[in-house]
């Protein structure tokens, strides 16, 4: 899927384990250029799928049976901010795209940044310049020195990936803290729960 980008110009990373205040991150793809960093999100998947932007999950049918998976969408929100705050570098230099590798059919619409084919052309249509030589260089060294030296493995990213989801302190999407709300509207109103206090930015809520 990367025959048509340039090696010189889009520097590759794969399967990169972040660390972060909050646990870590798993990055499936990830490429530094001028045009800015670019995390690609695959997922395998056959079959219908349905989505939006906002829904925290998202639907696969296939074979008259329906499954359920996360907003991958969400899954990038987190990823983007753990690389920013890692690499020191300002979160709109990140881009993410979430990229089905399966014989799938999207069924509602869904952001431009959700594809199945054309992964090269999408990321070749961002043509400015926002990163200079010198912070590419940077970014590659930390990077290169992270994959060489780092000892956390995929059993430590589900570990943490639990921990998260149990918290009830720290938001385990955005890593901001978590506070109790109530609910004014529907059939739980008056019911209290905990809420992300990055709303609307961030829209995790859990059980109180």
């Amino acid at each position: 899927m990367w025959l048509s980008l340039n090696k010189e110009v889009y520097r590759r990373f794969h399967n990169l384990i972040i660390p972060a205040k909050n646990g870590t991150t798993q990055i499936d793809h990830l490429l530094v250029s001028p045009y800015g960093l670019f995390i690609v999100e695959t997922k395998n998947k056959k079959g219908w799928i349905f989505g939006s932007e906002d829904q925290p999950k998202w639907t696969q049918s296939i074979y008259g049976k329906k499954y359920s998976f996360q907003n991958p969408l969400r899954q990038t929100y987190r990823q983007k901010k753990v690389l920013s705050e890692y690499l020191g570098i300002d979160e709109s230099k990140i881009r993410a795209v979430v990229f089905f590798v399966g014989d799938c059919k999207f069924k509602t619409r869904l952001p431009e940044n959700v594809i199945k084919s054309g992964l090269g052309r999408y990321i070749k249509q961002f043509k400015t310049t926002i990163i200079d030589a010198l912070e590419i260089d940077t970014i590659t060294v930390r990077l290169q020195r992270h994959a060489l030296e780092s000892t956390l493995s995929n059993k430590d990213h589900v570990q943490s990936l639990r921990e998260r989801h149990n918290s009830t302190t720290v938001c385990p999407k955005c890593g901001s803290n978590l506070v109790e709300r109530t609910a004014r509207k529907g059939s739980n109103a008056g019911s209290k729960f905990l809420g992300c206090e990055n709303y609307p930015k961030c829209r995790f809520t859990k059980n109180a």
